[in-house]
């Protein structure tokens, strides 16, 4: 196997949203051993979720291959396949019932068969930022309950080793399944960011999503508004903590994290300040007709197939926000995607990878009560209650939510709020997780060592000890 440092979003129709409804049953790390008969060869997959695009990566440890380009990933009817022109092979598996096995065939020349587990970890990538134990502060394993849906959350809490009455952060990820450290690709930003700030005199809880690590209850029929109500049982937690100063207590969210941080704390005027790392401005659906453009020119698309995949992707958001029955959307919209195929050619389904059942599969997708709630949802409606200081910041080259638009946006709402103590600040040359980056492509993260940049942990560690002095 070749080596190669590059991997590519395979976004076939640009269904990209914040979320993907069973993707979960995938995402992560998988390692299997490939018997090609005078050999056998650890082979790895990771597999992520950004903001509802699926990308991927191979790996062969043992023949020191550990970034091997993915140039198509589809996931529909619990099946992965993946694609790698740069070593003319694909894998193609099921996922069992427990979300632990991939099984299925890797093609080479040969089929072969080829088991993948899920495993925590994959052969090391080097993520430089990652802090080590032992940690010069105070960890702690806790729960809280959100009493209005019966779920319990398990989460860390990390304090200074010293002092009393501190300033707390209560960490919001982004959209899909994500664990307290909001890991993905082998980047763990939450943890960098939560290790710093508690370095620096802050209190931090970061959890786990519901349904995901330690967490009860289900993800995938939750919508933005359900983790709304998430975040603000982790808030009121921390109220009842003695060590924290319950006049002190902030909220810091990641793009959908970001959404929900304004609904908490429009509801609740304890907040004392607000986070936006790369949240949202505009509505669901102008941000995602954005940003499958943006990626799509990004990854060299040609402009008369980003305009058809823009003219096919308003029609199908149109039929979910105007279609409230399941079935009848359905039917509309697998009608439309009917339609669209008879108008392809072979060559450009040959060209492109097309499968009918992948783009069928994304119509369950549009439907989830998440994606119909994210589509119609304004950020205005709780930006325009913000009456406490407030940080939005955003990378120049943040495809998933362009910084221009967003930032725009929430700055009209602020101070249409009347809200007088807010910065809106844009770091040139960062991406969507605030790497220093190429092109803001989701296909670079995975390859990119730094995991959140220095400069923007600084700026708002500065922030929050002004805003929490005042």
């Amino acid at each position: 196997m070749k080596k190669t440092l590059h991997i590519i979003l395979f976004s076939m129709l640009t269904f990209s949203g914040f979320s993907q409804t069973n993707i979960q049953n995938v995402a992560g790390n998988w390692l299997g051993t490939l018997d090609v008969g005078v050999a056998k060869l650890r082979l790895g997959l990771m597999v992520a979720d950004s903001s509802g695009i699926l990308i991927s990566k191979l790996m062969s440890p043992d023949q020191g291959a550990m970034n091997i380009r993915v140039d198509k990933a589809e996931f529909a009817n619990d099946t992965l396949k993946i694609v790698s022109k740069e070593i003319h092979a694909s894998f193609k598996g099921a996922v069992n019932n427990s979300a632990d096995t991939l099984k299925g065939y890797f093609t080479q020349g040969r089929k072969f068969p080829l088991a993948l587990a899920r495993v925590e970890k994959l052969p090391e990538m080097n993520r430089p930022q990652e802090p080590k134990r032992p940690f010069p502060y105070i960890e702690e394993e806790v729960t809280f309950t959100n009493e209005k849906a019966g779920i319990s959350f398990s989460g860390t809490l990390t304090l200074p080793s010293s002092g009393e009455n501190f300033t707390a952060v209560v960490m919001i990820t982004g959209s899909g399944p994500q664990n307290r450290d909001e890991e993905l690709l082998g980047h763990k930003p939450f943890l960098v960011i939560a290790d710093y700030l508690t370095r620096n005199g802050f209190a931090v809880l970061r959890y786990d999503d519901r349904g995901t690590g330690k967490s009860k209850g289900v993800f995938s029929i939750a919508t933005s508004a359900d983790f709304a109500d998430d975040a603000e049982a982790a808030f009121l937690f921390l109220q009842n903590d003695k060590r924290i100063n319950p006049k002190q207590i902030g909220i810091l969210g990641h793009s959908e994290g970001g959404l929900i941080a304004p609904v908490v704390a429009s509801r609740n005027k304890d907040a004392a300040f607000i986070v936006m790392l790369a949240g949202p401005g505009l509505k669901g659906e102008d941000i995602l007709l954005l940003q499958s453009e943006l990626i799509a020119r990004a990854d060299s698309t040609p402009e008369e197939e980003i305009e058809t995949n823009t003219t096919l992707n308003k029609k199908l958001y149109t039929i979910a926000k105007k279609e409230k029955d399941d079935k009848k959307a359905t039917e509309k919209m697998r009608k439309l995607i009917d339609d669209y195929w008879k108008t392809l050619s072979p060559e450009a389904i040959n060209k492109n990878g097309i499968e009918k059942q992948a783009l069928i599969q994304s119509v369950y997708q549009v439907i989830t009560p998440w994606f119909r709630h994210f589509l119609s949802y304004d950020p205005k409606k709780a930006l325009t209650k913000v009456s406490c200081p407030v940080l939005a910041m955003n990378g120049s080259q943040d495809l998933q939510v362009p910084p221009a638009q967003n930032l725009a946006a929430i700055e009209k709402y602020l101070i249409k709020a009347g809200n007088k103590n807010f910065t809106i600040k844009e770091f040139k040359g960062l991406n969507h997780l605030f790497q220093h980056c190429i092109t803001g492509s989701p296909a670079e993260y995975v390859d990119i060592e730094e995991t959140f940049s220095p400069e923007v942990l600084e700026y708002m560690t500065q922030w929050l000890k002004y805003v929490s002095s005042k």
